[in-house]
């Protein structure tokens, strides 16, 4: 087992691929430095290599695809995950190593948002989008993450071998950062400065389709996380509206003794049907969630089984 593991998924980074392994490898020298290349077109896998890091393939297109194949095939004390286009620090790294092994941390955020990102950054919408995404998952999932889409992060053992990876592109930072909400993981934010690519390295991030996918990520997880908010809302507006339109048909029967709208009043009683149905499935969502809480608790004391085994310590 290593004690640093330093996680590089790359896609097209001959740019700065060889100054991003180096700026590690200088300021963890006993991290071991991983290069997982997701189909690259140019010399990116072999740059990482001569640079002195292991090159391994992930040939399932995008990023959440990568990290997954990354979590099962790498075992370490700590790992730090980092982007290869230079656009994150490496002196950073000690912090928020330091901050797993010895704090304990499950989750360190590299947050840009606080620092130089939106002054570094030259495409606004990227900046709207990721003050919108964090304000969405810490207004949902009731948390204090500062930056929700960074890809600079590090992370315990046990968070990366209990972490079920569903995502297949970008999305992947926002699992994340939910995963660690619900699961009352313990995440701290170290600031980090944020510097915009370097000249003749492109993203790989579309702005539109990209964003679409993670709000529809969001509200997805939502669904699965807390079905109680999520169905008690849908049975809530059902309701007003079942009950908004019944309340005409009712005041003419008080005042006639007679039902003058029976289509209205059918229709009322299935939406108001519908809203107790939705009210129900929560609870019952609610209560397979807690149970699956409980689960997680008990798989994260065998993952720290593991990683003692893995230790020798027992």
């Amino acid at each position: 087992m290593d004690k640093i593991a330093v996680l590089i998924p790359c896609y097209n980074e001959a740019c700065t691929i060889e100054k991003v392994v180096r700026d590690f490898a200088a300021a963890l020298p006993e991290a071991v430095i991983y290069v997982y290349d997701n189909n690259s077109t140019d010399d990116t896998a072999a740059i990482a290599k001569a640079a002195g890091a292991v090159v391994r393939h992930e040939y399932q297109q995008g990023k959440g695809n990568v990290i997954r194949r990354m979590f099962r095939e790498v075992d370490a004390e700590c790992y730090i995950m980092v982007d290869g286009d230079d656009t994150y620090p490496a002196d950073a790294a000690p912090a928020m190593a330091q901050k797993v092994l010895e704090r304990k941390a499950d989750m360190v955020v590299g947050d840009r948002l606080s620092s130089t990102y939106f002054e570094e950054n030259k495409r606004p919408f990227h900046n709207m989008g990721n003050t919108l995404v964090r304000w969405a998952i810490n207004t949902l999932f009731h948390t204090s993450i500062k930056d929700v889409m960074t890809g600079y992060r590090a992370f315990s053992y046990q968070f990366v071998k209990t972490f079920p990876v569903l995502s297949k592109g970008f999305e992947i930072e926002t699992e994340m950062s939910i995963h660690a909400a619900d699961k009352n993981m313990y995440v701290e934010n170290v600031v980090i400065e944020y510097r915009d690519r370097p000249e003749g390295s492109k993203s790989k991030l579309n702005t539109c389709v990209d964003g679409i996918k993670v709000l529809v990520t969001i509200a997805d997880l939502f669904r699965h996380y807390q079905p109680m908010a999520f169905f008690g809302a849908i049975s809530a507006v059902l309701a007003a509206l079942g009950i908004g339109f019944m309340i005409p048909v009712l005041i003419d029967y008080s005042h006639t003794g007679l039902v003058e709208r029976f289509p209205t009043l059918i229709v009322c009683g299935f939406v108001l049907l519908t809203s107790i149905i939705s009210c129900f499935s929560g609870m019952i969502l609610q209560t397979m969630i807690h149970k699956n809480r409980q689960d997680f608790e008990m798989e994260l004391h065998r993952a720290q089984d593991r990683w003692k085994r893995e230790k020798g310590d027992i």
